[in-house]
Order: structure tokens, then C-alpha cells, then sequence
């Protein structure tokens, strides 16, 4: 009889360390889970941002040329 409830009182306290140590991983990878999904949208934010900056850049180009060729034509149009 004391061995039987010796084996059920260390598999208890097993069972016991298991669930622990469940709960420890879940937990885990909840945070892992979380720094992952922070990580792809500052990775996002840094693409986003390099796309903004070279359609800005395009657009300053444009904005130049466009001026350069404004100039232009009033100086052939004062002529």
C-alpha cells in the first residue's frame, strides 16, 4: 500500500512539474509570437517609409524638370 501511494504521489508531483513547465512554454511562445509580429511591422514600417522617400525623390525630379522646361518655353514664347 505505501508503494502504491509513494508511485501516485511521484506521479503526481511529475504531473505537476509538466503542467508547469507547459504553462512556461505557452507563455513562451505567446512573447516570441508577439516580438515576431513587432519585428514584421517595423520591417514594414522601414519598407513603407523607403517607398515614401524614393516617390518623394521621383516627384522632386519631376517637380524640377518640369520647371526647367516651364522656363524654357516662357523664354521662347517671349521671343
Amino acid at each position: 500500500m505505501k508503494k502504491v501511494a509513494l508511485t501516485v504521489a511521484v506521479l503526481a508531483l511529475g504531473l505537476a512539474a509538466c503542467e508547469s513547465k507547459t504553462a512556461n512554454a505557452v507563455e513562451n511562445t505567446d512573447v516570441a509570437n508577439g516580438m515576431e509580429a513587432n519585428t514584421n511591422a517595423a520591417a514594414m514600417s522601414v519598407d513603407n517609409a523607403l517607398d515614401n522617400t524614393a516617390n518623394s525623390t521621383d516627384n522632386l525630379a519631376n517637380a524640377t524638370d518640369n520647371a526647367a522646361a516651364n522656363t524654357g518655353n516662357a523664354a521662347d514664347n517671349k521671343m
